[in-house]
């Protein structure tokens, strides 16, 4: 007995010593109950197979530094979404009075669950489908359905990389290739390509040159051999970003994660030297305060929260689990969720800037068309000259004179003067134009870099910028496919990761048809963003209600050495569940109330038209969200019959040094069945479970029949405790 517990010390004082399992406990040696009389199973102890399970937890690979860590958080969360969803927005739901309810929501929901999914990733050590299956084996499908939409996710998202690839390449030349119109001869005249012309010469090259876009989704058109190219490169440089693991991937996220800002910040200052930025800024920033009491706005605010952490894909608790256990994963939540918010208004302002810009472009274009217009009139009489203000010079017309003479004119012709076909030419209205997605990257941003000066220059930056935005989000979101997948069935990293893109690849095609962009349109609404809602409703609930908020917070402050805010507590317990199930219901009353379709461009026509999914379409898309959220019953129902093991099926408890694993389901403040662990967090074992009350199939072990009053673990507990 060691000389310093509270039995040998009864032996030499008369004093009252109070015992407890935890000071009998905390000074044993080290037992694998395998190897001793504790074995209560009857499984036969395998050395290699349990040598190579403690080599898998001692040689995780780790993290190369903090700052590299941090780094991929930050890669992985900031993505496309914060430079053409976050600014559309703020424009669409009340310019500054948006970035209220958008904060508040960050504070109550997404920076909780982002600590959530940090925690539990660093507590475990394993990627999503390894953490649920051991918090709550019967919700262990939430891992299998995080793997299914981070695959479905990805197969698009790359796509995206492919164009900015194909843009970037086409950007090294002057003019850039998108600032004129082609010409085509037609015999002997050269004239303007008709759709250019009725159209503009970016959304032409944007529709044509790029995409050669059909007329609907039924229109495949075959293969774009263009695209395919750039998919194929897109794929091979996320290939040889993950092929290592971490080894490689983080240091890309060095170059991946820092340069989009130095581009943003670049851009911003360009930005603001250039005529008509403060318009924009201005436009941006004036609040309308009565959308902050519009439901759609908390609606819409809500899921670009939940979308920006990038939630529920795995790729949080795969990077996390990578971590030392005593990791300030707290801070880490904090400063990645801000750091997320700052960029997305950093890049609102770079993108208000460069579309104030436009705008004023594009008004004084429509003053000089409309000038001519109303020459034409005064020419041949049909407007008299005494309409016109004698200070009007119409060789320098600025937009206030023009404005000043439309409603002279509007005043005085006022039962003809839509025949005249005189526009208002109002900044406003320019700024007005919500532009999002692809149309704000590849038609918008595009169009107002041809007006810069060394406009190459930018539209490289640009490009580069928005790859790199990509790679780091599809890092990610790979990490969220190959990390537990590698660790639940131990499959070569390299052989797995080279198959995974390659298939990704293949299925991909789908993406690079003539059609493709109505395939990425569909995939993006429908593919992720109810099945993952349902995910991480199910993630809250394992974690709060199922494990325990209680033993979870207790844990944390051994893992982390300080009590997290009693804040989390009820935010995790009460008000993340509930604000995720508001958004569930408004999401699925937002898909039947939206009629199921999509923006088609028309050749002839020269225009968007939005058409409805056909049945096969609809088919798809029904599948689409079946298949992805399809694990959550199945591994439910699997593991609830004991039709299938959940792998835990063998009673073991490890002592180390001091300290032992175990699980406590109705943890109280003065409970002598404690965590027993040392002061070290890192130094903590194997995070897989010792014993679960759910033993799979066919399981003859004693422990189904003896009560557990301390849950999962707690008759585990008794049984292994070794008589003097």
């Amino acid at each position: 007995m060691p000389k310093n517990s509270k039995v040998t010390q009864r032996e030499h004082s008369s004093e009252h010593v109070t015992e407890s399992v935890a000071d009998l406990l905390a000074h044993e040696e080290p037992v694998d109950y395998k190897r001793s009389i504790l074995n209560v199973t009857g499984e036969t102890w395998d050395k290699q197979k349990d040598g190579d399970e403690e080599l898998d937890v001692e040689n995780r690979p780790a993290w190369n530094s903090k700052l590299q860590y941090i780094l991929a958080q930050i890669g992985y969360s900031v993505g496309l979404g914060n430079v053409w969803r976050f600014p559309y927005l703020c424009q669409k739901n009340g310019g500054g009075a948006y970035l209220v309810p958008y904060l508040v929501l960050l504070i109550i929901i997404g920076l909780p669950l982002f600590f959530l999914e940090l925690a539990v990733g660093q507590r475990i050590r394993r990627g999503s489908i390894g953490v649920w299956n051991y918090i709550c084996p019967r919700l262990g499908g939430i891992g299998y359905a995080s793997c299914l939409v981070c695959f479905f996710v990805g197969l698009y998202y790359n796509v995206i990389i492919g164009w900015s690839i194909f843009y970037f390449f086409k950007s090294f030349q002057y003019p850039l290739p998108w600032s004129e119109c082609p010409i085509v001869k037609n015999g002997s005249v050269a004239i303007v390509e008709t759709e250019c012309e009725r159209s503009s010469a970016t959304t032409y090259f944007w529709y044509r040159e790029t995409l050669d876009i059909s007329n609907s989704i039924s229109e495949s058109g075959g293969l774009n051999w263009k695209m395919t190219l750039c998919l194929l490169v897109a794929w091979s440089l996320v290939g040889l970003a993950m092929i290592k693991g971490i080894q490689s991937s983080g240091k890309v996220m060095y170059f991946s994660s820092l340069f989009p800002y130095v581009v943003l910040v670049c851009f911003l200052v360009r930005g603001l030297l250039l005529r008509g930025a403060v318009d924009g800024i201005m436009h941006m920033f004036t609040p309308k305060l009565d959308k902050m009491l519009d439901p759609q706005v908390w609606r819409e605010a809500a899921t670009q929260v939940f979308f920006a952490l990038g939630l529920g894909f795995g790729g949080v608790i795969a990077f996390s689990s990578y971590n030392k256990q005593d990791n300030n994963c707290h801070f880490d939540a904090t400063l990645v969720s801000f750091i997320n918010f700052f960029t997305s208004v950093l890049a609102t302002l770079v993108v208000f800037a460069v579309l104030g810009f436009k705008a004023n472009i594009m008004n004084e274009k429509c003053v000089v068309e409309n000038a001519e217009k109303i020459l034409g009139y005064l020419n041949t009489n049909v407007l008299s000259h005494d309409l016109i203000p004698p200070h009007v010079n119409f060789s320098h017309l600025t937009a206030k004179d023009y404005n000043e003479m439309y409603k002279v004119i509007m005043t005085v012709k006022e039962g003809h003067f839509k025949e005249l076909g005189l526009d208002a030419c109002l900044l406003e209205d320019e700024l007005n134009k919500s532009v999002q997605g692809t149309g704000l990257a590849f038609i918008a941003f595009t169009e107002a870099m041809t007006h810069f000066p060394a406009s190459p220059f930018w539209s490289v930056m640009f490009f580069l910028m928005l790859i790199n935005l990509g790679l780091g989000s599809m890092i990610g979101t790979m990490s969220g496919i190959t990390t537990p997948i590698i660790d639940t069935f131990k499959v070569r990293k390299e052989v797995f990761t080279v198959g995974c893109c390659i298939f990704a690849f293949v299925v991909g095609l789908i993406f690079v048809q003539r059609s493709g962009n109505y395939f990425v349109t569909m995939f993006d609404d429908y593919s992720a963003t109810l099945p993952l809602t349902v995910v991480v409703i199910l993630e809250n609930i394992a974690v709060a209600w199922i494990y325990g908020t209680k033993k979870f917070m207790q844990e944390l402050t051994e893992m982390l050495g300080f009590q997290p805010y009693q804040f989390y507590y009820y935010t995790w317990k009460y008000v993340s569940p509930i604000c995720m199930a508001v958004l569930m219901t408004a999401s699925i009353i937002q898909l039947g109330v939206s009629p199921p379709g999509y923006s088609a461009w028309i050749r002839e026509e020269a225009a968007e038209k939005f058409l409805f999914y056909p049945t096969w379409a609809m088919a798809i898309l029904i599948s689409l969200i079946i298949l992805a959220s399809l694990p959550l019953p199945l591994v439910f129902i699997l593991r609830q019959f004991h039709l299938v093991s959940d792998g835990s099926n063998t009673l073991s408890v490890t002592y180390k040094k001091g300290r032992m694993m175990k699980d406590i389901s109705n943890l109280e403040d003065n409970d002598e069945t404690r965590f027993i662990l040392s002061k070290v967090p890192s130094e903590t074992p194997s995070p897989m479970p010792t014993h679960r009350s759910y033993l799979g199939p066919g399981s003859n072990s004693p422990m189904e029949m003896s009560s557990a009053p301390n849950g999962r673990y707690g008759s585990g507990y008794l049984l292994a405790s070794t008589p003097e």
